[in-house]
């Protein structure tokens, strides 16, 4: 148990508290479980986690202050081809009939999807990538 020696269980617990993402709640109740004497063995089949994912979070919430181990890395990623007008623009129609846009369709189809964009603002996505488009603008409705 010496990984997280130099760190108090009441840091933790104190931590659990403070967390607003389910990811950040899980890495915090492993080391507190850790903390418990359960084995890395035990959590990885607890929490369905490899054992070198668990080792990863331990190190880090041991070396780290306890706020940043918790929480994930800013990952950037590639800036999006749409930039966040052409988004409004896009998730304001798929509130609508794709009819209102010359397609002779009740209802948006990831393909349909795929032709407005690529029509109306000249940008090529996957079949994959507009269906995430299309969660994301459900959950902006």
């Amino acid at each position: 148990m010496d990984k997280l020696d130099g760190v108090p269980l009441s840091s933790l617990q104190q931590q659990l508290d403070a967390v607003e993402s389910a990811k950040a709640a899980k890495r915090v109740m492993v080391a507190i479980a850790y903390k418990d004497g359960v084995s890395v063995s035990v959590l990885s089949e607890r929490y369905g986690v490899p054992e070198s994912t668990l080792y990863y979070w331990l190190d880090r919430i041991a070396e780290e202050p306890l706020a940043e181990a918790v929480e994930d890395d800013d990952r950037p990623g590639r800036p999006s081809e749409l930039d966040a007008e052409q988004r409004e623009a896009l998730f304001d129609a798929l509130a609508d009939s794709p009819a209102a846009y010359g397609f002779d369709a009740s209802s948006w189809t990831a393909q349909l999807v795929r032709e407005f964009v690529e029509r109306e603002f000249d940008v090529s996505y996957s079949l994959g990538h507009v269906r995430r488009l299309i969660r994301d603008s459900d959950a902006s409705l």
